[in-house]
C-alpha cells in the first residue's frame, strides 16, 4: 500500500468525509484529496494530527491496512462466550488442512509430554496462569518458526 491509500482507508474506517477532516485540520478538502491520491504528502505536523483524528499511532497510519485493522477489531470485540463456541482447529483447518489430518498420523502423546513440561515451567517460573502460559509458548513457537523462514 502507499501512503495516499493508507490515508484514504484510515479516513473511511473512521467514518469521516474529506470535508470533515479538512475542517478539523484547517486545510482545504482539495488538500486532503491530494494527500489521498499521492499528489502531495502531509507534513509531519499534519500527519500527527491525522493519526490522532483517526485514533491511530503515526506508525499505524503510515502502515495502515484496513484488513488487519478489521481483524484486530473483531478479536478485540469477541467475548469469551462467543470464543468458547468456536472450534479453532476446525476453523483454521479450512486454510491449513494439516490441522485436520495430523491427529491420525502424529504421535501426539510424544509431543504432549514435552509441551506440558514447558507449560508447567512457564507457570511455575513466571507465575503465569494456564492460559497465559499457553499463549506465551504459542508466541515463542511462532517466532521460532518465523525467524527460521
Amino acid at each position: 500500500m502507499n501512503l495516499g491509500n493508507n490515508l484514504f482507508q484510515a479516513r473511511k474506517k473512521a467514518g469521516l468525509s474529506q470535508e470533515t477532516v479538512a475542517e478539523k485540520l484547517g486545510v482545504s478538502r482539495q488538500t486532503i484529496s491530494k494527500w489521498e491520491t499521492d499528489e502531495t504528502v502531509p507534513d509531519i505536523y499534519q500527519s500527527k494530527k491525522l493519526a490522532k483524528l483517526y485514533n491511530l499511532s503515526l506508525d499505524e497510519l503510515i502502515e495502515f491496512d484496513v484488513d488487519i485493522k478489521e481483524i484486530e477489531e473483531v478479536i478485540k470485540n469477541t467475548n469469551e462466550e462467543t470464543e468458547a463456541k468456536i472450534n479453532w482447529t476446525n476453523a483454521w483447518s479450512k486454510k491449513y488442512p494439516v490441522l485436520a489430518t495430523y491427529p491420525k498420523i502424529v504421535n501426539i502423546s510424544k509431543y504432549s509430554e514435552k509441551i506440558r513440561q514447558m507449560l508447567d515451567s512457564l507457570t511455575y517460573e513466571y507465575g503465569y496462569n494456564e492460559l497465559d502460559s499457553m499463549l506465551v509458548l504459542k508466541d515463542i513457537l511462532y517466532h521460532e518458526w518465523k525467524d527460521k523462514k
